[in-house]
């Protein structure tokens, strides 16, 4: 049997050895605000990807336990074994190292700046050269190898403002502290649309795509560190999710299709 097909047929009988179970413990998703895909709201956690773990939850009967954590410190406890989805992720190779990746969706990161006349940026070495710029992005996140290059460089340059969540980006934007950010365009978008101190921001805002911020897989990390039979029910259920299209109908929900075209598109 083919490999694909032996691994359908894997997950076929687990689903079936699994069906009525529930975990053996509670199971930890830290999670922290993230455009429309994790929105917090006091202590509400809701979004496009907290829908999918409670839908997850009602079928397959595992409780899913949801605490609020800055970015950095959601990846932070993933790594350490701390938690046991990690929600939303791009996959890279350390994550792969310490949890299993299930694809939802394809998107991309791309150049994010108020709209006032200046030339293209058409790559990376072509925003490196513009020392002028200043770069604001989130702690925690990371969208692949070309990405944390990019800003280690325009660290050295001094050029970086680190913040903890998209809604500070936002606010530099607004305010003129910085002149651009890289981050798929929805995350601002979602976080505009919360954040009162920056009405209008949207309207103004241009994005624009480099070719070393390609287009990428984006979705759930579940951890190594789970039981075998933990993984197995959380894996069966998010490949299932993954595979019907639900995030994709999420955002779909939440912004208009331009908002969409250039930045996620269906797995």
């Amino acid at each position: 049997m083919k490999p694909r097909l032996l691994f359908a047929a894997c997950l076929a009988s687990l689903a079936v050895q699994h069906a009525g179970a529930s975990c053996s413990r509670d199971l930890a998703a830290p999670v922290s605000s993230n455009g429309a895909s994790v929105i917090i709201e006091g202590d509400q956690v809701k979004g496009i990807y907290p829908d999918v773990l409670r839908s997850i939850q009602a079928k397959t009967g595992c409780n899913i336990v949801f605490t609020v954590v800055p970015r950095a410190r959601q990846v932070a406890m993933f790594k350490a074994g701390k938690a046991d989805v990690l929600v939303p992720a791009s996959r890279t190779q350390e994550r792969d190292q310490i949890g299993t990746f299930i694809p939802m969706i394809n998107h991309r990161a791309m150049l994010i700046s108020v709209n006032n006349g200046r030339a293209p940026i058409t790559s990376a070495q072509d925003l490196l050269a513009r020392k002028d710029l200043r770069v604001a992005v989130v702690r925690g996140f990371d969208y692949g190898d070309r990405y944390i290059e990019l800003i280690k460089e325009l660290q050295k340059q001094g050029r970086v403002f680190v913040e903890v969540d998209v809604s500070a980006v936002a606010r530099l934007l607004h305010a003129g502290s910085a002149d651009l950010t890289i981050m798929g365009p929805t995350l601002m978008a979602g976080a505009i649309r919360r954040e009162p101190r920056v009405l209008g921001l949207q309207e103004k805002l241009k994005a624009e795509a480099i070719p070393e911020l390609p287009w990428n897989q984006s979705g759930a990390y579940i951890s190594n560190a789970m039981k075998p039979e933990d993984r197995a029910i959380l894996r069966y259920a998010l490949e299932s999710a993954g595979k019907s299209n639900q995030i994709m109908e999420g955002y779909l929900r939440y912004f208009r299709a331009e908002v969409l075209t250039d930045s996620v598109r269906p797995r």
